[in-house]
C-alpha cells in the first residue's frame, strides 16, 4: 500500500517568489478557514524575516490534497543561509525549484539545484511571476535546461516537468500560454512526479535529525523524516552520530508531534515517511541518528559547505560598556555563541588565546550580521572586528574564496559597474542583453564585495540587481583597497552639542545628533578625504561680554542618515571595532587615545 505522503522542499534564489508560492499552496490546500485573514509571508514567523523580507530559517508546514498529505519545507533563498537548505534536503523526496520568469537561473539557483541533483531528488521546475510584463519564458526555460546539463543531471532529471505560475495571483498551469485559474495543476504535478517516501514501516525505527528547535516547556525538539519503522510515546531511543562514533545516548520519547498546516499537533504514533518532532533528549544535535534500541545503525549526514568569512566577537571594552546591555560578560557571550553553533551548522565558533574574544566563521557578511542582530535583540552587548575572508594554504601558496557575481543593470550603467568591479579584482566571464538591461557575470574575490553593495545601488540609481554565491578557492588576487574615505573621530568624551556639530558637518557626513553621548576615539561620521579627522563635537560657544552662549538656534544641522549594521560592517577597517548593544551601534578606533594612535601611525609611515 502506497504511503499517502509527499515530502517536498521549496528552493529558489532570493526574491523569486518562493514564500509567496508557499502562501498560496497553503491557502488553496485548505489550511486556513474561508473567512480567515491571512497575512503575507505567513511562513516568515521570525521578526527579522518580516523586517528584511527574506527567509532566514527553514520552516515546516503541511497541506492535504485528495487525501494525500503534502509536507512542505520552505527554505532560505539567500546564499549566506545555504546551510539551512543543505540540511533540510535530507528529509524530502523532491523539490520545487522556483525561478523568476525574467531573471532566470541566478547564483543561488545553481547552488541549491546542484545539492538536489547530487541527492538524486525529483525536481519540478516552477517558472514563477509569468504575469511580469518583461517575462522571458522561452529563454528562461532554455537557461534552466542548460543549467541542468552543466550540473550533469541524469536523463530523468533533464525531463523534469515545468509548471508556470503566478504566486501573486494564486494560479498555475502546465503551459506557458495559459495563465491558469488556481494551484491545482501544481498539486497534480506533485502527486504525479514526486514519489511517496520509500521507508518500510515494519523495519526498526530510524530517523535522521535534520533540524532542532527549543521549546520552553518540552526542551529540545528534534525534527526529521522517519526513514523506516514507527515511533510512539515512551519508546526507548538511542542517539548516535556518523561523524562521532563514540556518541551513544539513550532517552525515552516524551512527546511526539506531526505538522498539520502551520501547527504542530501532538500524536501518539508516527510512521515511516512522515516529518515529525520528537521531545525527550537534551543532547540531540543536527546530524544525529535516532534508532530503535535493539537495532542501532547510524545514517550519514550531508556535509555542510565550509564557511568563508570570519570575525572576532569580544566583550565590549568602550567607556560606555555595560550601560545598555543585559548580557555583557565573556561567559554570557561564549555560551550564546556555542549554543548558536549547535543549531546553525554553517557557523563555526572557536575560543582564542584571550578569554574575552571568540573567532566566528560564517557563510557571509549577512549570515554574521543576522547573528549579531539576533544577539542584540536578546539583550547581548559586545563588539566585533572587521570581517575578513578565510584563506587557505595549499602547496605553500595562499588561496582565497572566489564568488560568482551576477549583476543586472540598466545598459547605460554597465561601463561604471565594470570599471569599479575591475578595481576590486573582478574578472568578467559573460555578458548578455535583455532589452534596455544588461546582465554581467563576474568571478570576484569575496573580499572585493565587502562594502560594494551600497556603492552599486548608488552607481545604478537603485535600479541594479546584485547577487553572488561561493564559486571556488583560487590563488590570492592581490591587494584591494577596502575604502577610499576617512572617518570623523570624536576628540573628547561628553555630549555632542549643536555648535560643535555645525562646524564639523563641513568635514563630512555625521552619524549623530546633538544630545548624544560620545567618547574620545568614537567614530561619529565619515569624510570624503582618505585621512581620518579628529573633531571636537562637544565644543560649546563661550560666553563673552558681547555675545550670549545660548543662541545656537540659528545653526542649522543637515539631516543625518544612520548607517545600518551591514553598512557599518562594510565601513570597518583593521584598526576599528563595531560596538553592538541592544540600543546602539557605535564605530570606534581600537586605540581610543589620540596621542598613542598618532604615534603608532607615525611609526608605521616611517617603517
Amino acid at each position: 500500500m502506497e504511503t499517502k505522503i509527499r515530502n517536498i522542499a521549496i528552493i529558489a534564489h532570493v526574491d523569486h517568489g518562493k514564500t509567496s508560492l508557499v502562501n498560496e499552496m497553503l491557502k488553496q490546500g485548505g489550511v486556513f478557514r474561508e473567512n480567515q485573514i491571512v497575512e503575507d509571508r505567513v511562513m516568515d514567523s521570525n521578526a527579522l524575516e518580516r523586517e528584511r523580507g527574506i527567509t532566514i530559517l527553514s520552516k515546516n508546514a503541511s497541506l492535504d490534497y485528495k487525501d494525500i498529505k503534502i509536507n512542505v519545507v520552505d527554505t532560505p533563498g539567500h546564499a549566506d543561509f545555504g546551510g539551512e537548505v543543505e540540511r533540510v534536503l535530507k528529509m524530502v523526496d523532491g523539490v520545487l525549484l522556483v525561478i523568476d520568469a525574467y531573471e532566470g537561473p541566478m547564483p543561488q539557483t545553481r547552488f541549491v539545484l546542484e545539492k538536489a541533483i547530487a541527492l538524486d531528488l525529483k525536481i519540478i521546475i516552477v517558472v514563477n511571476k509569468i504575469d511580469r510584463k518583461d517575462s522571458r519564458l522561452k529563454e528562461v526555460c532554455d537557461e534552466v535546461l542548460e543549467l541542468f546539463m552543466e550540473l550533469n543531471a541524469n536523463d530523468e532529471q533533464l525531463n523534469s516537468p515545468f509548471v508556470f505560475a503566478s504566486a501573486k495571483n494564486g494560479t498555475a498551469s502546465l503551459t506557458a500560454s495559459e495563465p491558469g485559474t488556481n494551484m491545482v495543476p501544481l498539486f497534480e504535478t506533485i502527486l504525479k512526479h514526486i514519489p511517496a517516501p520509500a521507508g518500510n514501516e515494519k523495519k526498526p525505527f530510524k530517523m535522521l535529525v535534520s533540524s532542532t528547535e527549543q521549546n520552553d516547556f518540552l526542551g529540545k525538539l528534534a525534527v526529521g523524516k522517519i526513514e523506516q519503522g514507527t515511533i510512539k510515546i515512551n519508546d526507548n531511543v538511542i542517539i548516535t552520530n556518523f561523524y562521532n562514533p563514540e556518541k551513544k545516548i539513550s532517552f525515552k520519547v516524551q512527546s511526539l508531534f506531526e505538522f498539520q498546516g502551520l501547527k504542530r499537533v501532538q500524536v501518539d504514533i508516527s510512521k515511516a515517511g512522515d516529518i515529525i518532532c520528537i521531545a525527550g533528549a537534551k543532547d540531540m544535535t543536527i546530524g544525529d541518528t535516532l534508532s530503535d534500541k535493539d537495532n542501532v545503525d547510524t545514517l550519514p549526514f550531508v556535509k555542510i559547505s565550509e564557511p568563508n568569512v570570519e570575525m572576532t566577537f569580544m566583550v565590549n571594552s568602550s567607556p560606555l560598556a555595560g550601560k545598555e546591555g543585559k548580557f555583557c560578560t565573556s561567559r554570557h557571550i561564549k555560551d550564546r555563541l556555542f549554543k548558536e553553533a549547535i543549531k546553525d551548522l554553517s557557523l563555526r565558533v572557536f575560543e582564542t588565546d584571550k578569554a574575552d574574544s571568540f573567532r566566528i566563521l560564517g557563510r557571509g557578511e549577512m549570515h554574521l550580521s543576522i547573528l549579531m542582530e539576533n544577539l542584540r535583540r536578546e539583550g547581548y552587548e559586545f563588539q566585533v572586528s572587521m570581517p575578513k575572508v578565510v584563506y587557505k594554504k595549499i602547496d605553500g601558496k595562499t588561496y582565497e574564496p572566489i564568488e560568482k557575481l551576477i549583476v543586472d543593470v540598466p545598459s547605460d550603467k554597465t561601463g561604471n559597474v565594470i570599471s569599479v568591479l575591475g578595481t576590486r579584482k573582478a574578472e568578467m566571464i559573460n555578458m548578455s542583453n535583455f532589452g534596455n538591461r544588461t546582465r554581467i557575470e563576474f568571478l570576484i574575490p569575496a573580499r572585493g564585495l565587502f562594502g560594494y553593495k551600497n556603492q552599486f545601488l548608488t552607481d545604478t540609481n537603485g535600479e541594479g540587481i546584485i547577487s553572488s554565491v561561493f564559486y571556488d578557492y583560487q590563488e590570492f588576487k592581490g591587494n584591494i583597497s577596502r575604502r577610499n574615505f576617512g572617518t570623523l573621530i570624536a576628540f573628547e568624551s561628553g555630549t555632542a552639542v549643536q555648535y560643535g556639530l555645525y562646524y564639523t558637518q563641513d568635514h563630512g557626513r555625521l552619524f549623530i545628533t546633538a544630545g548624544e553621548v560620545v567618547y574620545a576615539g568614537m567614530i561619529v561620521g565619515l569624510t570624503n578625504k582618505p585621512n581620518d579627522i579628529v573633531v571636537n563635537i562637544c565644543k560649546t560657544k563661550h560666553l563673552t561680554n558681547t555675545r550670549s552662549s545660548g543662541t545656537d538656534d540659528s545653526l542649522k544641522l543637515e539631516p543625518i542618515q544612520r548607517p545600518s549594521l551591514e553598512q557599518m560592517l562594510d565601513y570597518l577597517q583593521e584598526d576599528e571595532l563595531l560596538e553592538v548593544t541592544p540600543k546602539s551601534l557605535r564605530m570606534r578606533k581600537i586605540i581610543l587615545d589620540h596621542t598613542i594612535r598618532g604615534r603608532m601611525d607615525h611609526n608605521k609611515k616611517k617603517s
